[in-house]
């Protein structure tokens, strides 16, 4: 698995602190420019692990970033897709750890050949701290083939 930092991802550090003070966290901003419009996509998660996004957060959360996105693209010719990650949502930059702690979710080992499940305790360029049962364990980005959440 790839660690794209955030700070690399144009226009995420201009709408994360937007996000982050309506009470949630931006996992994931994809811009798409086509030759009519510009597609915009967003993620967002809460703070709390426990805690479910309604679309009444993501309408909120939509109302602030589309005009900071629009300011920042020079364009009103936008779409923009918001939504919370879901529980089938597959981890799809290592980064994402950081934004996901202290929520539990199963990650395939390339060096075990299994998926291994825990708490995700926190995380660095390199790799993820995970809680499982009553140890602590670390695992390289580069050995993970597959994260996603556990469906409860």
């Amino acid at each position: 698995m790839d660690y794209i930092p955030y700070k690399e991802i144009k226009y995420y550090s201009e709408c994360a602190p937007l996000v982050e003070g309506l009470g949630f966290k931006l996992v994931e901003l994809k811009i798409i420019p086509t030759k009519e419009i510009v597609k915009i996509g967003a993620v967002i998660a809460s703070e709390n692990p426990n805690e479910n996004i309604g679309i009444n957060d993501c309408a909120k959360v939509h109302r602030v970033l589309l005009p900071r996105l629009e300011a920042l693209l020079g364009t009103e010719n936008t779409s923009m897709e918001l939504t919370s990650p879901g529980i089938e949502h597959n981890l799809k930059n290592a980064a994402e750890f950081g934004v996901f702690i202290n929520y539990e979710i199963r990650i395939w080992d390339k060096t075990v050949s299994s998926w291994i499940s825990g708490i995700i305790l926190s995380s660095d360029e390199k790799s993820v701290t995970l809680k499982i049962e009553e140890k602590t364990v670390n695992v390289l980005y580069e050995n993970i083939a597959k994260a996603k959440f556990i469906n409860k």
